[in-house]
């Protein structure tokens, strides 16, 4: 629910810079999302990949181009990437990169994705035909998660290559949006038209989600609860469990976007907090030899995955003592 929370917010943001509906009506509006999956799922489930496809390359066509014309460091990049002292120290960087993970590597995303692999056509009674459907699912979810690591790479980029310096207040999708037709913050590239690019690629990014987040509310919903209803009725209840805190938090704080969008940073750590849950029993099953066979993890990919696993839970364990502190 937590994925969702934040697609609703994303969603009710840019419908809100494109077409200037308040930030209540926008939420309302996303929540009638699961009746346009419900349609878009009469064409197949291989059209929605390709939808999806679709809406991913848009993010990362608009960013990648606004980070182009920002003119970034390319030092500066790749320093960024070297890990530092900083952000164990910093609770706010600590805060903020656990958001990114918890964006990058959704929780829900894990169960999906098995789910995805089972709606392809093999024969289980073939050993190569089972090899190929695995080699195929992880460059599927390696090609998902490098994308995604992009794309937050690239938005990261876009906020210190434009603003770094510039002492504005630009924490928020609204300050961005704002900045980007600025010539006194953003100088000679300012314009309009990359406001707009923005606000779509906050849209794209939000229907995404909106699409995996309901599929992957319904997965779970089948496989842990075990609940036997239509379809329809699981996708709308899935629905309605995730824009009902958000409406009600938008209510109360009267559509107040720094307060709305608060939540949804919150929702990001949220999800890095409670991605060991998923990532251990991944780990766990897919390195037993008698659940697995013969394609259980090599032993290089079982201990990084141990040790990325210990880091994360040591990193989110940290941040919990650093707030509480």
């Amino acid at each position: 629910m937590a994925t969702d929370i934040a697609e609703i917010i994303g969603s009710g943001i840019a419908l809100k810079l494109l077409f200037k509906i308040p930030l209540i009506v926008g939420i309302l509006i996303t929540a009638a999302d699961v009746l346009i999956l419900l349609l878009l799922m009469r064409l197949g489930f291989r059209k929605i990949e390709a939808i999806v496809a679709t809406l991913v390359t848009v993010i990362l066509l608009v960013f990648a181009y606004e980070v182009a014309l920002s003119n970034p460091s390319i030092a500066g990049i790749l320093g960024g990437y070297i890990p530092s002292s900083d952000v164990i120290t910093n609770h706010s960087m600590l805060y903020l990169s656990l958001g990114i993970v918890g964006a990058t590597v959704m929780p829900h995303d894990l169960y999906l994705g098995s789910s995805i692999s089972q709606t392809r056509q093999l024969d289980r009674s073939d050993r190569n035909d089972i090899a190929k459907a695995i080699r195929f699912s992880t460059i599927d979810s390696n090609l998902q998660l490098f994308i995604a690591f992009i794309v937050n790479s690239l938005l990261l980029i876009l906020g210190a290559a434009l603003f770094f310096g510039t002492n504005s207040t630009l924490g928020r999708f609204v300050d961005l949006f704002n900045a980007l037709s600025n010539p006194q913050i953003v100088g000679a590239i300012a314009s309009p038209m990359l406001s707009m690019l923005f606000a779509i690629a906050l849209l794209s990014s939000g229907q995404s989600s909106t699409i995996t987040g309901t599929l992957a509310g319904q997965i779970i919903m089948e496989g842990f609860i075990r609940l036997r209803i239509p379809l329809w009725a699981q996708r709308l209840i899935t629905r309605l469990l995730s824009v009902t805190p958000v409406l009600i938090f938008a209510i109360y704080y009267h559509g107040n976007e720094a307060k709305i969008e608060d939540l949804l940073t919150i929702s990001q750590v949220f999800l890095s907090i409670a991605l060991p849950f998923a990532v251990v029993p991944l780990v766990l099953f897919t390195s037993n030899k008698k659940l697995m066979g013969e394609f259980v993890n090599h032993a290089w990919v079982k201990y990084t995955a141990w040790v990325v696993t210990i880091v994360l839970v040591v990193l989110n364990l940290y941040l919990i003592a650093q707030t509480l502190m």
